[in-house]
């Protein structure tokens, strides 16, 4: 019989979708407050990979990402999405979301998305969120699923988050966690 153990602590990485930059400060100061700084921010670039938020949000859109120095255990994905679904709606004017807050968490095998939107390839976890394996790490890079949002298949967003892995790596090196053989990283930057 297997034992359980405590998970080794993960890394919260949070996407943002914005139309109102005012609004978007906010939002990025909030989340600042609630888990500690930031060891990567990427610049802001035009999302244009859908148009399912243009009607809502109206355009044009800006996509960045964060990912905090500060590890956290699995489990309190729940909280956090439940909390960011919140600060958009504190957010929000007239019933229309300006900020969508996307969080997850990496390991070094995978990358995981929280949803409130049930599918057959997403875990129910607690509290109305599920999560959902968005990308896997092998052979010494991201790999989508037939199901990965299009944005997080790309290429650009991959090398995003292959650059946060690494970060994600020097911090499981530093605290003695457990790193599988086979997780190397890439010595490449993103561009």
């Amino acid at each position: 019989m297997g034992k359980a153990i405590e998970h080794e602590p993960v890394k919260l990485v949070i996407g943002i979708l914005f139309s109102d930059e005012r609004r978007y400060t906010e939002a990025r100061k909030r989340l600042l407050n609630l888990y500690g700084p930031v060891d990567y921010e990427c610049e802001p670039f035009v999302f244009t990979f859908t148009h399912y938020y243009d009607e809502e949000m109206g355009l044009p859109i800006f996509r960045t990402f964060l990912s905090f120095e500060r590890l956290i255990q699995p489990e309190a994905l729940v909280d956090i999405k439940l909390t960011t679904n919140a600060l958009e709606e504190e957010l929000a004017f007239e019933g229309r979301r300006l900020v969508n807050l996307d969080p997850g968490y990496m390991q070094m095998g995978k990358f995981i998305l929280a949803t409130t939107k049930d599918q057959m390839h997403r875990i129910y976890l607690a509290r109305g969120i599920y999560a959902e394996v968005t990308l896997h790490y092998q052979k010494k890079s991201w790999q989508s699923w037939p199901w990965t949002y299009p944005d997080y298949a790309s290429e650009m967003y991959k090398k995003i988050l292959l650059h946060i892995r690494e970060l994600y790596y020097a911090q499981l090196k530093a605290i003695g966690g457990n790193i599988p053989h086979r997780a190397t990283v890439s010595q490449k930057k993103p561009s």
